[in-house]
């Protein structure tokens, strides 16, 4: 059977995430075990000691907005007012005090300030190279879907080995798009605990990614499902006002110099998106959870962001 050159392509970019997924399982199983900064606190009153400790201590260093944010030696993000940007080694300590892991690709974590936000927007440079976009015309999103579906069943083995509960994918809420004028690529999918009922929660992710000349920008939408609609705007506003520097920008690339990434944007959906899912080597916050409680962290990340964002400083602070 000859398969036409579309076909090719595709089959070709799925076999490489195949690699690159079992590489990352590879890596994972010869890490060493989480340190002692990365295991959350075993008592729930200990659970909830570190996370106030973790927003006390990025209350005292975030930038609000209105304002500028340098992203590493890449970007400028213009952050809008009612919002706030948490640097790397805080949103780090917020990660794990909710039971998560932060690799050096986390850049910071972006949280709204209203009384109703309920919502964190995560933000991470990967430097992998120039990321050949010519696959977009050709991927088919049921097939993508399938292959996030099997690399999570995979990452399941990762996940049950640490404690957490074993995933499934729900399906599209947003099949990927991918805006070749702008470099954009916006996708979002559904998911919840393997057992949970059908009418039961169900946490969303929405990504978007910006692509650039040493590798990409993601800024990861964490919500809910019942509020993703109304959060999409927030992130999608976050992704425009976000600017490469002259030098830095997917045009800039230089062929006879600059590297390459080993793969291309259907490769990234399914590496990206199932890292996540089984804490393989990312952030792991495709549904961030308290430790072993079942109450999605994205409702206490918004208790704590009005407590310690609202109330008026004590005293020496």
């Amino acid at each position: 059977m000859h398969l036409p050159p579309s076909r090719i392509r595709w089959t070709r970019a799925v076999t490489l995430t195949a690699l690159l997924l079992l590489a990352g399982l590879a890596h994972a199983a010869d890490a060493p075990p989480p340190s002692a900064a990365d295991r959350p606190p075993r008592s729930v009153a200990d659970r909830q000691a570190e996370i106030d400790a973790a927003w006390q201590e990025a209350r005292g260093v975030a930038v609000r907005g209105p304002a500028p944010i340098t992203l590493r030696d890449q970007a400028v993000l213009k952050m809008p007012a009612g919002e706030a940007f948490l640097p790397q080694t805080q949103a780090t300590r917020v990660l794990r005090a909710y039971g998560n892991t932060a690799d050096a690709s986390l850049v910071g974590m972006i949280v709204g300030t209203g009384d109703g936000d309920h919502w964190s927007v995560i933000v991470r440079f990967v430097k992998d190279g120039y990321i050949k976009d010519d696959d977009a015309k050709d991927w088919n999103a049921d097939d993508l879907l399938q292959s996030l579906r099997d690399g999570t069943e995979a990452a399941n083995r990762e996940r049950a080995s640490r404690g957490f509960p074993e995933m499934e994918i729900i399906g599209w809420v947003e099949p990927p798009a991918y805006d070749a004028a702008t470099h954009r690529l916006v996708w979002s999918l559904s998911a919840q605990d393997r057992g949970s009922s059908a009418e039961g929660p169900r946490t969303v992710n929405y990504n978007t990614y910006a692509l650039g000349r040493d590798g990409y920008f993601s800024l990861n939408l964490l919500t809910d499902s019942a509020e993703v609609e109304a959060n999409k705007p927030v992130v999608r506003a976050l992704l425009a006002s976000l600017d490469y520097g002259t030098g830095k920008r997917y045009e800039d690339f230089v062929g006879s110099t600059d590297k390459v990434a080993a793969y291309g944007l259907a490769a990234l959906i399914g590496v990206v998106a199932v890292k996540k899912i089984g804490l393989l080597a990312g952030l792991g916050i495709f549904l961030i959870k308290i430790w072993k409680v079942g109450l999605l962290a994205v409702v206490g990340v918004g208790a704590a962001i009005k407590r310690f964002f609202k109330r008026a400083p004590r005293a020496g602070e």
